[in-house]
């Protein structure tokens, strides 16, 4: 008896030390994570609309493989250049990278490139849930395959304001049978070549080009064979009754999408990382750069499978080069509704998608997306500095150009983090951008002379921590009556969006009509043609930020811009962002 009292006596003290460790130390709750990934970089001749080219591949694959962390994680990606002959970068799109802006992946802006055969490092912090990607930024790798996604969960216990059962991603991409290099001497050339439309439209890396539509049939046997396994139909495999949620991101060179799933609703819950109030819609409109999380219901007829579809909009996806006309066709998967065959086909025809260039129905959908009401950041009422950026068409020195208030964009040597970190004064332009156009005189409906154009290097410098509003006016390219859509991409920041309007923007009148009570923020955002987006951000993270057409001919063709703010506010940069330029043999300068 006395020896189990005193086990007991034993037993109290010992408990009694360690809570009274735990009232001495702070124990997290959830301690956040390393997530490690060894990507090697290469090219592999792949299939994935049954047509075999060169593609980039990450381990092997194209989608990449996926991210997965919490909210908080750090990631460490060791990224081996297997190119051979091309360098590479990676932006991680939609990542702040707060603290971290070396980085971001911008080649020119915040990093030398990797070389052929060099290993580099990223690291930074998800910082937030949500749904994000990542991409080549260099030249126009993008669109040779180099991309994935990204998904950042809640910290355990944490719960987000809508439910589904499962969790799936989904990139939307459009595919092209030329090389990046072949486009991009064509953009460059003098007389212009347009990289026209895509052959196909991916889902998850998959499609299907009409093999029977090439007109020169290739000397190399089976270069297009339907029955490939690279371009079998994508599948999402769903239990009849649960609940889905489905991240869909676009990641298309050139087109704006719409995604529908044949007899089912989709309610957006999610935006860009930002949670939506809920609305729904049959047909999803998404520009490259977005993404969205959608709730789907498997609650149709499950003795069948349904068609995913995809569709240009904006641009006329029928065109007609000498005599020959070609039409994109959709992107088509599956939604396999279990037990079924996973390649088993719909029994009905594809749905047809909304009219290309019915531009109503896509201002409404960007109208309508607004903050959800338990998680609304209420904007800065008003801004410290207002920019306006004309976005147009041009002709310099006989090549064709995409500006920015008449400049076209030319990234420098020497990238501008570096150069700004270290005052390198002359490693690019000094002279101060222009913050507006000619907003009299200038028909945003003709086109324009633009006699005036120039290219620069030049940047936008931002006081910290100040309120800045950015107005993208759109306007007529070289050609009569037409204006395209363009999603501009902004680095290092989300900002809100605090509206739309079509026609020229009325610097007195329309920003009485902005939003300021619940605007959703947003990382992309399109501006429709003839018409103008408002956007406001703080400048409070300290770097050098790439804003830009995320399409990926128009930026190559000069059309974005740099922010630098905070930059007295970095330390030391790491060396391995630095070697060209004028960095080449440089780790520091005091």
């Amino acid at each position: 008896m006395v020896a189990l009292l005193q086990r007991n006596s034993c037993i109290l003290k010992l408990l009694g030390l360690c809570l009274l460790f735990c009232c001495l130390v702070e124990i997290p709750a959830v301690e956040a994570r390393i997530r490690h990934y060894k990507w090697e970089v290469k090219y592999e001749y792949k299939s994935p609309d049954c047509f075999k080219k060169l593609v980039i591949t990450i381990n092997g694959g194209t989608p990449g493989p996926t991210i997965l962390a919490q909210q908080g994680d750090t990631v460490v990606v060791e990224l081996k250049n297997s190119l051979l002959t091309e360098n590479v970068a990676i932006h991680w799109h939609g990542i702040r990278q707060i603290g971290t802006p070396w980085s971001d992946g911008t080649e020119g802006v915040t990093q030398c490139p990797i070389l052929p055969g060099d290993t580099f490092k990223y690291q930074f912090v998800v910082d937030r849930p949500g749904t994000y990607l990542y991409h080549a930024h260099y030249g126009m790798q993008r669109e040779a395959g180099l991309y994935g996604s990204i998904r950042v969960a809640l910290p355990e216990g944490e719960s987000e304001p809508f439910f589904y059962d499962y969790d799936r991603s989904i990139i939307l991409n459009d595919w092209y049978h030329k090389s990046t290099y072949e486009h991009a001497v064509g953009l460059s050339s003098n007389p212009f070549v347009w990289v026209g439309e895509p052959q196909s439209l991916l889902i998850q890396g998959k499609g299907r080009f009409n093999c029977s539509s090439i007109a020169t049939p290739s000397l190399e046997p089976g270069v297009c064979n339907t029955t490939s396994p690279d371009c079998s139909p994508y599948a999402v495999t769903v239990v009849p009754g649960k609940t889905y949620r489905l991240r869909i991101a676009s990641l298309t060179a050139l087109s704006a999408l719409s995604f529908q799933i044949e007899g089912h609703n989709l309610t957006v819950v999610e935006a860009d990382g930002h949670y939506v109030e809920p609305f729904v819609v049959k047909n999803l409109f998404i520009y490259s750069g977005e993404t969205y999380s959608v709730l789907i219901k498997a609650d149709q007829d499950p003795s069948r499978n349904y068609w995913m579809t995809t569709n240009i909009v904006s641009r006329n996806p029928t065109t007609t080069t000498q005599n020959v006309t070609t039409t994109t066709s959709p992107g088509l998967a599956f939604l396999n509704y279990y037990p079924n065959h996973p390649r088993r086909s719909p029994p009905t025809v594809p749905p047809a998608g909304p009219a290309w260039n019915d531009v109503k129905p896509r201002l409404n959908q960007s109208l309508a997306i607004k903050a959800h009401r338990d998680f609304i950041h209420t904007p800065p009422q008003t801004p410290d500095r207002v920019i306006v950026f004309l976005n147009t068409q041009n002709k310099l020195n006989g090549n064709v150009r995409w500006s920015v208030n008449n400049v076209s964009f030319t990234l420098p040597h020497t990238p501008y983090l570096i150069a700004l970190q270290q005052n390198i004064t002359d490693a690019f332009d000094q002279t101060p951008q222009p913050e507006g156009y000619d907003f009299v005189n200038y028909d945003i409906y003709k086109v324009a002379d633009n006699n005036s154009t120039t290219t620069s290097d030049g940047i936008y410098r931002l006081q910290f921590n100040t309120t800045v509003d950015i107005i993208l006016q759109n306007a007529n390219t070289m050609n009569v009556d037409n204006s395209e859509t363009h999603p501009w991409h902004l680095h290092g920041h989300d900002f809100w969006v605090l509206g739309y309007g079509e026609g020229k923007f009325d610097i007195n009148n329309d920003p009485k009509k902005y939003n300021l009570v619940n605007p959703i923020m947003k990382n992309t955002v399109p501006v429709h043609p003839y018409g103008w987006t408002a956007l406001r951000f703080r400048a409070d993270n300290p770097g050098v930020w790439a804003f830009h057409c995320h399409i990926e001919s128009h930026f190559y063709m000069g059309m974005g811009v740099v922010f630098a703010e905070g930059i007295d506010r970095l330390g030391n940069l790491p060396s391995s962002i630095m070697g060209c330029g004028e960095t080449k043999g440089v780790t520091h300068r005091p």
